[in-house]
């Protein structure tokens, strides 16, 4: 079995709190919203305590330990869509498979965009950060179990689900920053802010994502893996497409028409 300490003896902290240059790159994200490195400094400048334990209470459990004595990381078995492809129709696996090929994405280009912030930063072969690089290497997966999408409101959402998961002031903050962006130019009552509210609390009232067998989730029906995480459907989000689309606007172009108009 794979044996690291659960903190590098030379991390100097583990927890960090820097608001102002959270902001600055929360700019950079809004000029840019592709720009997913801005994301990963956002989070490591607002990280908290609490994500120690967590990585030593996953680490500790059955499914943490079997994890340490694999070979192979998520991202190259997520990214074997031959693979998973095999699996039944309707199950998770093969929605995974539409989904990143739909958008366009493979679970590589995440870990190739936090390369670009890991080469700016201490990095530590701990399990810290293997245990934060099963975070990343799970959020499309988040995007997939929860039914909220890629536009702006869909990945807020997923942000505000999965600060529940995994509390971290960073992900909370772009969530609600991105829904007062989201917000502008929009009719009122369209629940904006209801969407992240109750991704938030939908995250709460889940199981740990993350924490589980990853491979076994792949091979079960959808409807069966959301009911035995306990996921409740984005009722407030689907409703929030609705009233966009209904008032002419496309939700997944929405930021780009809102620059245009103004």
């Amino acid at each position: 079995m794979t044996t690291l300490p659960l903190v590098h003896p030379d991390r100097k902290e583990v927890s960090s709190f820097q608001p102002i240059k959270a902001l600055r790159h929360f700019r950079n994200l809004v000029a840019d919203k592709e720009d997913t490195e801005q994301v990963f400094h956002i989070v490591r400048a607002l990280s908290g305590k609490g994500f120690v334990k967590r990585a030593e209470a996953f680490w500790n459990s059955e499914c943490g330990k079997a994890v340490l004595a694999e070979k192979k990381g998520l991202p190259e078995r997520l990214d074997n869509h031959d693979a998973l492809r095999k699996l039944p129709a309707g199950s998770v696996g093969c929605t995974y498979v539409d989904f990143m090929e739909r958008e366009g994405l493979t679970a590589q280009g995440l870990v190739d965009e936090y390369e670009k912030f890991g080469a700016k930063i201490d990095r530590y072969d701990d399990l810290l950060e293997h245990y934060g690089h099963r975070l990343r290497d799970t959020h499309d997966l988040f995007h997939v179990l929860t039914g909220y999408g890629r536009d702006a409101l869909g990945e807020a959402s997923v942000l505000a689900f999965s600060y529940s998961q995994n509390p971290n002031l960073g992900t909370i903050f772009i969530a609600y920053a991105a829904g007062r962006e989201i917000k502008r130019g929009l009719p009122s009552g369209v629940p904006i802010f209801g969407s992240i509210r109750e991704a938030q609390n939908n995250g709460k009232l889940a199981e740990k994502i993350a924490h589980q067998d990853i491979m076994t989730l792949l091979t079960m029906p959808l409807d069966e893996a959301r009911a035995k995480l306990n996921i409740k459907p984005p009722t407030n989000y689907n409703r929030a497409h609705d009233m966009m689309r209904a008032g002419g606007i496309d939700p997944y172009d929405m930021l780009g028409q809102q620059a245009a108009a103004a």
